[in-house]
């Protein structure tokens, strides 16, 4: 019997061929396969829409359905892309039945016009032409020589992109595309694999950003708490102060990465394997990673003599200008974009030309990222449509009691916001909701803020869909789905801390 390998590395029996046919047995059951998978996404939509009733009100239970769907596919196939698309379908074929195409167009257009999308293209898209200047200028090879001087170590190399991590604090987008795209050349060179670094960006990002007052994430939380009446006008920063010590999560994740990095807490799970094969075979980046990645496969030759300042401006510019816009990352990014032609061209280190190609060229390298963001946000949306976030919070709140507030808070929306992948859409509903509940119940308001505040953030590092794991993987250079599996351990590790922490102030 001969067998050939494969790049999946099955063995594919080449001798086994049907008699009334031409294609080879593998080829038969690989297409038998997929017409089965098929059937049973197909009946699921059937049963799903059958049973689903005419108003929202009454979903019930049957509004889980998308969502266990979602993350079934997502386990069974690795396929995050069309999972979000079949579970968002789904989910506008129930709300809608025979009307849902105009129920999801409307939706997808609601999405895309909406003020936070248009947002999130400008600001990573102009993330991503930031960054490939940066590259382009040597700015990114002068950085990695400055550190490769003073971290000479893989756990000091980890060491510096954590540190990296906690010092850009004013946005978790900002902070997850600059560290990731600027670390991978230099965790590159001591073999550190693609997960571990992206682990290590994707928890000094939101984590970060929620344990500051002068972050992107302090302002949004703080409007939120004004609006809700939790605050008054002008005192919603005061208050999202005041919850800082008991977002345990954060607190939690931050921590963690150096012990992991210097060995106190050992690597454990699918990291263990990713490691293995880092060091075993040389392969950094896992497979897929390719299509995620923002700095591209072309290799560029630097400046023979590449400039630090080329890396430093621009990034001390970038959170210079956000901080003096009033926390505005658009502004940020624009004002960036401009300082960075006055600082390059004068240098002939890019034509005019040249350089707004470079910065079309960041942009197109965003688009696939972006793309995804714009899915879970649709999901969101579907999801929106049979009540399941109101249905799942209605449920919890009907079982908590004062002791046991925080830990159901934390619980609940942690696991809400992992099927949503949004915290900030989760905030927007959880915290109107969670401040007057811990009122009647006398439970101290920070707190049960903190607790949702830890749960956006938790449900958020888990989730395989959401914002920070897509734009940290992007920024990485690694498969979204594999940085999910081998980050979420200690995800979990630091949402048992976390869980045992709220049980104590719930009781004492």
């Amino acid at each position: 019997m001969v067998k050939r390998k494969v790049e999946n590395d099955e063995a594919v029996d080449e001798t086994s061929v049907s008699p009334e046919s031409p294609y080879p047995m593998g080829l038969l059951l690989s297409k038998n396969k997929f017409f089965v998978e098929y059937s049973l996404i197909a009946l699921v939509f059937i049963i799903s829409i059958l049973i689903s009733p005419d108003n929202k009100a009454d979903f019930g239970v049957i509004c889980c359905i998308p969502a266990a769907f979602l993350l079934t596919f997502i386990l069974a196939t690795k396929r995050i892309l069309e999972g979000l698309t079949l579970a968002s379908l789904l989910a506008f074929m129930m709300a809608a039945k025979g009307s849902f195409f105009g129920t999801m167009n409307e939706s997808l257009l609601k999405v895309m016009t909406d003020d936070d999308t248009q947002w999130l293209f400008i600001v990573c898209g102009l993330m991503g032409s930031i960054i490939a200047l940066i590259e382009r200028s040597g700015g990114a090879e002068a950085f990695a020589r400055w550190v490769s001087k003073r971290a000479k170590s893989r756990k000091g190399t980890l060491l510096w992109t954590w540190l990296l991590g906690v010092v850009i604090f004013i946005d978790d987008y900002l902070n997850s595309l600059t560290v990731g795209a600027c670390m991978s050349p230099i965790t590159d060179k001591h073999k550190v694999p693609r997960e571990m670094l992206a682990y290590v960006v994707d928890s000094t990002a939101a984590p970060v950003c929620v344990l500051i007052p002068i972050s992107t994430w302090a302002v949004y939380i703080g409007s939120l708490l004004e609006q809700s009446g939790a605050a008054p006008e002008g005192g919603g920063l005061k208050f999202f102060i005041q919850t800082i010590p008991y977002n345990f999560y954060a607190w939690a994740a931050v921590l963690i990465v150096p012990l992991v990095i210097v060995g106190i807490i050992p690597i454990f799970g699918p990291m263990k394997k990713a490691e293995q094969r880092a060091a075993e075979t040389g392969v950094l980046a896992p497979p897929g990673s390719d299509k995620i990645d923002i700095r591209g496969d072309v290799t560029l030759e630097p400046p023979e003599h590449p400039k630090i300042y080329n890396f430093f401006l621009p990034i001390i510019v970038l959170i210079a200008s956000t901080i003096y816009f009033d926390i505005d990352m658009q502004s940020g990014v624009l004002f960036t974009v401009a300082f960075m032609f006055l600082l390059y061209i004068p240098q002939h280190l890019f034509s005019p030309e040249a350089f707004f190609d470079t910065c079309i060229t960041g942009i197109k390298q965003m688009l696939f990222p972006l793309v995804m963001v714009i899915l879970a946000l649709t999901f969101a949306a579907a999801n929106e449509q049979i009540g399941f976030l109101q249905y799942v919070i209605d449920s919890g709140t009907r079982v908590m009691t004062p002791e046991l507030l925080p830990l159901s808070i934390f619980i609940v929306l942690g696991i809400t916001e992992f099927i949503m992948g949004l915290s900030w859409g989760m905030y927007a509903i959880a915290i109107p909701i969670v401040v007057p509940l811990a009122k009647s119940l006398g439970v101290d308001p920070y707190v049960a803020i903190g607790a949702v505040c830890s749960a956006g953030v938790w449900g958020s590092h888990i989730c395989f869909y959401s914002d920070a794991t897509i734009l940290s993987s992007a920024a990485s250079g690694c498969d979204n789905f594999r940085h999910a599996m081998t980050q979420m351990p200690y995800g979990f590790l630091g949402a048992l801390i976390t869980a045992g922490l709220f049980l104590f102030v719930g009781y004492f």
